[in-house]
């Protein structure tokens, strides 16, 4: 029986120890679960109360998150709001999932497109955000008719421990059992279960290439060009790349200047990160809390000696190319690069492996479309004049290439979560064969 000990990354202080699950215990979850499936229906009315029993404990919740992952407070609220969102995003969906009725070639039949659940879906997520990667998965999930086994990080077990909870509560309010919404916690044993596990009908992973070559953490990109306004990109740019200490996956690594603003740009940011008040996750007044993990720190510290052996200087200098630039390394470190031309500037962003967000800062419509379309930014999240981090649950949220393909939360991401059936019906008193085949 292993068990492993939470620490806060403000002050490596233990928390809790948590007992991991066996591989017995991952086979009797997911038999409740697959048993839990066979009576899941008041799909909608239930996330709704799922989201309600979150909103009631959201400061908490949200302290807990600070307390364990070590981002500031405002975040871990903020991160436990998006599950609540997307909650009340899905409750919507759930009245409107259906498939268009389509005509048929042959007369009197008609075809009906039919959306069905896949039955179990297993969902992986990371450190970074605990609550709402798996808030955007469940909430879908659950309208679709699904059920869920969850296996969190195994750095931040009492955010799992404590969501899950909340969520069993209500279903058991609502007579129903908890196994609907499973959890276990376990290292990567539990995560190669799932994936190699044919019950599972579909995995959502959110974590490093290293772990599960599925999804890649991100390499994010901003361009600024000659005609942007710098009151948008200099807090734009800072927000996205400090926000939870570098450590999202929508974090900007890359940012992309045009050499008749860069000087004046990187003096500003300059200033601007001068003001960053770093300090304890609680305090009301930090904005950049801890690293997660001491791994981290160590990663941190790597980079920044192999940016300065790249040609680097700790605020610009390295080659758009260089290795450093092209690697993700999870922390807050921002590379700044000087481009001439917008064609330049976009094959810059397009030439790394990763591609989840990326944003565009100018007033020329033509550049606009032109960085929207077949031959700009290649990343699943395309935005212009904003940062790259603060996607909203109402769009569909992945990335391209390295960063998988997948979508999660919004627009018609629900499909991932079904099986569709194209039925054919014969309502008429003939039998029309294809090809033209007939039977005398």
């Amino acid at each position: 029986m292993e068990v492993i000990t939470s620490h806060c990354p403000a002050n490596n202080n233990p928390i809790a120890r948590v007992r991991q699950a066996t591989m017995a215990e991952y086979e009797e979850t997911v038999r409740k679960a697959q048993a839990a499936w066979k009576v899941w229906a008041d799909r909608g009315e239930v996330v709704r109360q799922i989201g309600e029993a979150l909103r009631g404990k959201i400061k908490a919740l949200g302290s807990l998150v600070s307390l364990e992952m070590g981002k500031i407070y405002v975040e871990g609220v903020g991160e436990v709001q998006e599950y609540v969102d997307v909650c009340d995003y899905a409750v919507g969906l759930s009245r409107m999932i259906g498939g268009p009725i389509l005509p048929s070639e042959r007369p009197g039949h008609v075809l009906i497109e039919q959306w069905n659940p896949v039955g179990l879906v297993g969902i992986i997520t990371a450190f970074n955000f605990p609550v709402a990667v798996y808030g955007w998965n469940n909430a879908i999930a659950l309208i679709c008719g699904n059920v869920c086994l969850w296996k969190g990080a195994p750095t931040t077990p009492l955010t799992s421990v404590a969501v899950t909870k909340i969520v069993a509560e209500v279903l058991e309010q609502n007579n129903l059992p908890g196994a609907i919404c499973s959890m276990t916690c376990g290292g990567a044993d539990i995560g190669k279960a799932m994936a190699k596990d044919e019950r599972v009908g579909l995995l959502s992973f959110t974590g490093s290439t290293q772990v599960g070559k599925q999804v890649a953490l991100m390499v994010q990109e901003r361009f600024v060009f000659e005609d942007a306004d710098l009151n948008l990109v200099v807090p734009s740019a800072v927000f996205a790349s400090v926000g939870t200490a570098g450590q999202r996956c929508t974090t900007t690594r890359r940012l992309l200047l045009h050499e008749s603003i860069h000087d004046e740009v990187v003096e500003r940011l300059a200033k601007a990160y001068k003001q960053i008040r770093i300090g304890d996750p609680w305090d009301p007044n930090t904005l950049y809390g801890p690293l997660h993990t001491k791994q981290a720190v160590q990663q941190y510290l790597v980079a920044v000696q192999q940016a300065k052996e790249q040609g680097g200087t700790l605020v610009c200098g390295l080659s758009h190319n260089a290795p450093i630039v092209h690697t993700e390394t999870f922390v807050p470190i921002l590379y700044v690069l000087k481009f001439q031309s917008e064609d330049e500037a976009f094959a810059w962003n397009n030439e790394v492996k990763q591609g989840l967000s990326s944003s565009v800062f100018t007033k020329d419509m033509g550049r606009v479309f032109h960085w929207l379309g077949p031959k700009g930014s290649d990343c699943g999240i395309v935005n212009v004049n904003i940062p790259t981090s603060g996607a909203e649950i109402g769009g569909a949220f992945g990335g391209e290439k390295h960063t998988g393909g997948g979508r999660e939360s919004g627009s018609d991401s629900w499909k991932q979560y079904m099986r569709r059936s194209t039925c054919t019906i014969n309502y008429s008193k003939d039998l029309p064969l294809a090809q033209g085949i007939k039977f005398e």
